[in-house]
């Protein structure tokens, strides 16, 4: 790893629970003078030091002032290096969760000779020191912020090593394509050796692998961040209703007055598994209103990125010639993330799209529970098809979509081949995707990726 290792000597200070209500917390402190440094506030009720203390032992006692005096009563969690997490000495410190106290504690640790820790820099400091790779630490953050069941059991499947064990399998193929190549260099001139063959093999399998992941990342998205579900109609159709009995409270403004919602709102809940982000939008109409036509142009944005489209038709009135071609350009343009909605089912039924759709009364709650069991039925479908065991993010999908455009370059070459130009290129792409786990990754890099870490991890 191309990190500076002197950087990680200092300790450093955090606290690791949210910052909230609660009767606990947890304050991590971790580096080479860790336990040097706690021993000057510690007050360990059996009379001994800590630094005397067998490692992965808790301690009842005190934190205390430079006089003396008790601030909290105290568990410390005393380990030594290197069966850590970071790999350095830790001692961490369950107090009261009062935010009074807290500061104490870490003013006192910092007084003795501890920093506060940046942004991911526990964790950080773990893949420097070997103990996980950056694979692995990219999923722990991953974990904390898992919006569905199904993001959360392949989060920590990839905390086991589930991807890291993926890019072993395909390490091991390029590594092996690299090898028959410089191989060659020494058997040149035998005609009965198939290197070129071999090496193409390698590398189509790898491409293959690649592209298969790379097909559900959208997928994995959804995965990770939730579902988003925009419910989309003409003005009046009922759709802030609908909003409101979705999310079981009075989220949007609902009026009899054309064009009540002028923008889109949005809220989320949890709901069977997974996150639903609800998008109530403005109503589609001709309208001179320059802010409402905003808010129109906006919902069409807001159908093109919606993962499920929830399309409300006023069922007690006929439509315009205007609303039919909406709804039917609508239908047309995202036929299979569509459920299309009649509402106001408890008055008379007044146009063909209502005859073809779920029928719904927000007001009598009637249908409601079919709108949700088609929401998830849509989800379940969208989720069918995800069978990797990980979840891919922005810059891994980056790294990899690098490493295509690569071996789609050294593919042709293998035609008429030049091993040493193979060779090189091949040790290229094996240094663009070590990055995947932190062995070529410059600490920029390093830097960019634990910047979207909370302070405690």
């Amino acid at each position: 790893m191309t990190l500076s290792a002197n950087r990680y000597e200092n300790s450093i200070i955090a606290q690791c629970t949210p910052q909230a209500s609660g009767a606990l917390a947890l304050i991590r402190l971790s580096g080479s003078s860790a336990i040097e440094i706690a021993d000057n506030f510690a007050r360990v009720q059996s009379g001994t030091s800590l630094r005397d203390a067998k490692t992965h032992t808790i301690h009842y006692g005190w934190v205390v002032d430079q006089n003396g005096k008790h601030i909290d009563q105290v568990l410390f969690l005393l380990m030594h290096a290197p069966r850590t997490f970071t790999g350095q000495d830790t001692i961490e410190i369950t107090c009261h969760n009062n935010p009074f106290i807290i500061e104490q504690i870490i003013s006192l640790a910092i007084k003795f000779g501890a920093r506060m820790a940046t942004a991911g820099e526990f964790t950080q400091r773990a893949v420097a020191n070997e103990k996980i790779d950056l694979l692995q630490a990219e999923a722990i953050n991953e974990l904390i912020h898992a919006n569905t069941e199904i993001g959360l059991k392949q989060s920590l499947a990839q905390l086991e090593g589930s991807f890291s064990s993926w890019f072993v399998s395909i390490e091991k193929q390029l590594v092996k394509a690299l090898a028959l190549s410089e191989a060659s260099f020494e058997f040149i001139d035998e005609e009965n050796l198939e290197f070129s063959a071999q090496i193409k093999k390698s590398l189509e399998h790898v491409q293959e692998t690649i592209k298969k992941l790379q097909a559900q990342f959208d997928q994995q998205k959804q995965i990770r961040e939730g579902v988003r579900i925009a419910i989309i109609g003409s003005v009046n159709a009922g759709k802030s209703s609908l909003f409101n009995a979705l999310l079981g409270s009075n989220r949007a403004i609902v009026t009899p007055i054309a064009g009540t919602t002028r923008d889109a709102i949005e809220a989320g809940l949890y709901k069977n598994g997974s996150y639903w982000t609800l998008i109530d939008t403005a109503g589609l109409r001709e309208t001179k209103d320059e802010i409402e036509q905003q808010g129109i142009e906006r919902s069409f944005k807001e159908a093109e990125s919606a993962d499920i489209i929830l399309l409300v038709v006023d069922a007690a009135r006929e439509l315009s010639a205007q609303e039919t071609e909406i709804y039917t350009q609508l239908l047309a343009q995202h036929p299979n993330k569509i459920i299309t909605i009649a509402s106001k089912a408890d008055l008379p039924q007044l146009n063909n799209f209502a005859q073809r759709a779920l029928k719904i009364s927000s007001t009598e709650k009637v249908g409601l529970k079919e709108v949700e069991q088609k929401i998830q039925e849509k989800i379940d479908a969208l989720f069918a098809h995800v069978d990797s065991p990980f979840l891919l993010n922005k810059r891994q999908f980056n790294i990899l979509a690098s490493a295509n455009e690569k071996l789609r370059t050294i593919l042709p070459l293998l035609d008429d081949p030049q091993f040493e130009i193979i060779s090189y290129h091949l040790n290229d792409l094996l240094s663009d995707l070590s990055q995947l786990t932190g062995k070529s990754i410059s600490e920029a890099g390093m830097e960019a990726v634990f910047r979207e870490f909370c302070v405690g991890k």
